[in-house]
């Protein structure tokens, strides 16, 4: 097998979140999400649609969000990639700041459509590269998205997994927690449960987060490579010297 860069393992781990989905879509400022989606698309022999906000090739709708919405909301998005400035144990998101309303001590981009998002696309995935307890927390400081809803609210969508740059969490529903699923190479449980701020269930012995195989390296650094470029052609060149 050959060798590969720690962001083409997150981009395999991700694609495998949607593989055999009908339509994904990818929210602005995604570089790795994005590669996720085109590679999923890749490998399904271009029987997905992707939806990546922000690219003139990559996205079937001419006006923005609004069209992605009333999409979701007819129920015909399948899975949407969500990150978020703050994650905590309950798949809880937090994308406005941390600290003092009136002097935040850090400000995220902003809510958006997320809580909409969450609540109508079945199969939400979560992303953050950095895996801290920084960004991992017992509780995030503003809910710009909640995880979990109480009983009697209407709710058809919702968090399926959470994938960081240490490993991959999977979310259940019904017990409102996250249960670590893989551990990617390089790193181990005692450093996820340092690095964690929230608890989650564990087996005795996770397993390793798969490699991307000789297959899935080919279509990353070549077809999937050149159309990220597109949308994002400086994370693009800096990964694998393409241009758009």
């Amino acid at each position: 097998m050959n060798r590969f860069a720690p962001t083409e393992l997150l981009i395999a781990a991700l694609a495998r979140q949607v593989r055999g989905l009908g339509h994904v879509a990818v929210g602005n400022a995604s570089p790795i999400p994005g590669a996720a989606a085109l590679l999923a698309r890749a490998l399904s022999g271009d029987a997905m649609v992707v939806s990546i906000l922000g690219s003139q090739r990559h996205n079937p709708y001419t006006d923005g969000g609004r069209e992605l919405f009333d999409c979701a909301g007819q129920g015909r998005l399948d899975a949407f990639f969500l990150g978020g400035g703050e994650i905590d144990g309950q798949a809880n998101v937090n994308l406005v700041a941390v600290g003092e309303r009136q002097a935040p001590q850090a400000r995220f981009p902003g809510s958006f459509g997320s809580a909409y998002l969450y609540f109508v696309v079945p199969k939400v995935i979560l992303f953050r590269e950095e895996h801290s307890r920084r960004v991992l927390v017992p509780r995030v400081a503003f809910v710009s998205a909640p995880g979990c809803s109480a009983k009697g609210i209407h709710r058809t969508g919702g968090p399926a997994a959470l994938v960081t740059g240490r490993c991959v969490f999977a979310f259940d529903r019904a017990r409102g927690r996250f249960r670590l699923d893989s551990i990617h190479p390089g790193h181990d449980r005692a450093e996820i449960e340092a690095e964690t701020g929230f608890e989650f269930d564990c087996l005795p012995e996770p397993a390793a987060t798969e490699p991307p195989s000789d297959a899935e390296l080919a279509l990353i650094r070549g077809r999937v490579a050149g159309e990220l470029a597109e949308t994002y052609p400086r994370f693009a060149a800096r990964t694998w010297n393409r241009a758009a």
